[in-house]
């Protein structure tokens, strides 16, 4: 007589193919989402931040270049939280710029801030 398999969330006995390991599709759902909770409140609040930070970065880089400077209190006004960035990117003069997806910023005198928008490049096939 083969062991009967049992669903891992709610413990009831499994029927049907042998490699299956839960009972319907809300047991399996229930159960992954219970596995992954911790570590999905972290990346979820995180990503918000960062998502919030490029927002307020495309909503205040008005110019058409691309290229605007603002006080760094208007960006702290707006929520901007500065020690969340995705990459930074140093020029060959030394500069570090910081990055929320496409839009950056690079610290300037006196408590401003230049905002950037990083245009891709098109890669060849």
């Amino acid at each position: 007589m083969e062991e009967q398999k049992t669903c891992l969330a709610c413990g009831a006995v499994i029927k049907g193919r042998s490699d299956k390991k839960f009972c319907d599709d809300q047991c399996r759902n229930g159960y992954n989402n219970q596995q992954n909770s911790d570590a999905t409140n972290v990346v979820r609040n995180i990503n918000n931040i960062l998502r919030k930070n490029r927002r307020i970065m495309e909503e205040l880089n008005t110019e058409p270049k691309g290229i605007t400077k603002v006080p760094k209190a208007k960006l702290l006004q707006k929520g901007f939280q500065f020690e969340y960035v995705t990459n930074m990117l140093q020029t060959k003069a030394g500069k570090t710029y910081f990055f929320c997806y496409e839009y950056g910023y690079l610290p300037i005198e006196n408590d401003w801030v230049m905002l950037v928008r990083k245009i891709e490049e098109k890669k060849e096939n």
